[in-house]
């Protein structure tokens, strides 16, 4: 028993960890924008549609293109349709994504067809690694690696480069960055594209391990808003301590009882508000307040 359950709690990390990219992306955008983006999980779903797209025609390595294109995308979408949304009610941006995301499935539908797509983990990471009583495969620990690697090249752009100090101040106050002599336009453009370059990343990596199909972006935007509740809005560290948590508990619930999985993560959510309810590490920010 010991072992299924770390090797659960391992494949739950795993998971959590792309939960976290996805999360992460969302929270940046909202706290930036405003926009509580309902289309984020079609990002997602775009990473893998691309890297299945570039895998058939230049081999893995042009697989690497395909979070660069979702977040070129992502600044296309941000320029002809986001940008209008600003000084627009929430409701407003609601319904305009959520009708984004509608469009992205039915286009992905349309040049995909609507039934899952093969796509295979490289050959060289195939096998399995055994530590002990915990079993996981070679490419599992390998895409929770890129995760903590690009967490923490994420969190070191944000901490000490100019441009991630802007990010943070435009969060918090978008107002002072703009007179400060900052065009905000274009940090608005470049924050929208990395959020969906995140997520980008985020498809590319579970493509081998889910189904490569026009709805699964439905299994990452409800987890990526599920972390972000749970995190805090605004933190960095929460979100990624409450991804890797949600994670873990969908593994283990969905190993003991499969039908609890996705109504697990919502109880664990709620009990998590009851005591925190500002997430786990969430701040006070009084522009959404």
């Amino acid at each position: 028993m010991l072992d299924v359950i770390l090797s659960q709690v391992a494949t739950g990390l795993v998971l959590g960890g792309l939960y976290v990219l996805i999360a992460i992306g969302l929270s940046i955008i909202f706290g930036l924008l405003g926009i509580v983006n309902f289309a984020h999980g079609n990002f997602f779903a775009l990473g893998a549609f691309f890297a299945l797209t570039l895998q058939q025609h230049l081999g893995w390595p042009g697989v690497l293109l395909a979070p660069l294109l979702v977040g070129a995308v992502g600044m296309l979408v941000e320029r002809i349709l986001i940008r209008q949304l600003y000084d627009k009610e929430p409701l407003v941006s609601l319904i305009i994504t959520f009708a984004l995301a509608l469009m992205i499935e039915a286009l992905l539908r349309l040049v995909y067809g609507g039934i899952g797509q093969p796509f295979s983990q490289p050959s060289f990471l195939s096998g399995i690694y055994l530590w002990g009583p915990v079993l996981i495969t070679k490419y599992r620990l390998t895409v929770f690696v890129t995760t903590i690697v690009l967490l923490i090249a994420l969190w070191a752009f944000m901490q000490f480069t100019p441009y991630g100090r802007i990010l943070r101040a435009g969060s918090r106050d978008p107002e002072m960055v703009g007179l400060l002599g900052i065009r905000l336009p274009r940090v608005l453009t470049a924050v929208f594209g990395l959020g969906c370059c995140l997520a980008g990343i985020a498809g590319v990596l579970a493509a081998p391990l889910w189904t490569v199909i026009p709805s699964m972006s439905q299994n990452a935007i409800m987890p990526a808003f599920v972390v972000v509740v749970i995190g805090g809005l605004g933190s960095f560290a929460g979100a990624v301590i409450a991804g890797l948590l949600v994670g873990v508990v969908t593994a283990l619930t969905i190993q003991f009882q499969p039908d609890a999985a996705t109504a697990m993560m919502y109880v664990f959510m709620a009990a998590v508000l009851l005591v925190r309810p500002r997430g786990l590490l969430g701040e006070r920010w009084e522009r959404f307040e």
